[in-house]
C-alpha cells in the first residue's frame, strides 16, 4: 500500500513551492518520495523536432526516452479518457511517500496551501479530505490543523504522522 498525501489550493497559492519544500524535507530525512502533478493545460516534456517528438508525431502511442541519467515515458492519449489518480499511482515505482499536487476532487487526504486570502475562500471550508491548512495569512479559527505556510518541518511532521511514516 502506498502512502499518499495531497497538496491542493487555488491557482498561485503556493502549492508547487510547498510540494518542492516537502520533497526536500522528506528526502533529507532519508525517505524516498515521488510526486504526481495534475496540469489543467496541455503538458509536454518533449520539443518539436527532437527524435522522440518525431516518433510521437508519426503516431507512436508510447515513447520511452532513456539516457545514463534518467528515463521518461510519454503516453499519448489521442482522445482517450485520461487515467485516474489510482491508475497513475499504480505506475509509480515503490517509494516511502507520494505527494500529489492537485487532484483536489479525489478522496485522498490533503493539506491546502493558501499563500494569501483569496476571493474563493478556503477549499477546506467545504472539503473534509483537506486535513490541514498551510496559510501565509491569519485564517481565523479552523476545525482542522493549521500551519504557517513556511513551517515546512511542522507540515512534514503532520503528514508523516497522518500516513504512518516513522
Amino acid at each position: 500500500m502506498q502512502r499518499v498525501y495531497g497538496v491542493v489550493g487555488w491557482k498561485n497559492m503556493g502549492k508547487t513551492t510547498l510540494v518542492e519544500r516537502l520533497v526536500a524535507t522528506f528526502a533529507a530525512r532519508g525517505f524516498t518520495v515521488s510526486t504526481i502533478k495534475h496540469a489543467h493545460h496541455q503538458v509536454d516534456v518533449d520539443h518539436e523536432g527532437k527524435d522522440s517528438w518525431r516518433h510521437r508525431a508519426a503516431g507512436a502511442g508510447e515513447v520511452l526516452v532513456a539516457s545514463s541519467s534518467r528515463w521518461a515515458l510519454m503516453h499519448e492519449l489521442r482522445g482517450a479518457t485520461p487515467p485516474s489518480l489510482a491508475e497513475l499511482l499504480a505506475r509509480l515505482s515503490p517509494c516511502d511517500l507520494v505527494l500529489v499536487e492537485g487532484y483536489k476532487r479525489d478522496g485522498h487526504a490533503k493539506v491546502e496551501a493558501a499563500l494569501r486570502q483569496g476571493r474563493e475562500g478556503l477549499i477546506a471550508a467545504h472539503d473534509d479530505t483537506v486535513k490541514a491548512v498551510a496559510a501565509g495569512y491569519e485564517t481565523g479559527p479552523l476545525d482542522r490543523a493549521r500551519f504557517d505556510l513556511n513551517d515546512v518541518e511542522a507540515i512534514a511532521d503532520f503528514i508523516a504522522a497522518e500516513v504512518g511514516l516513522g
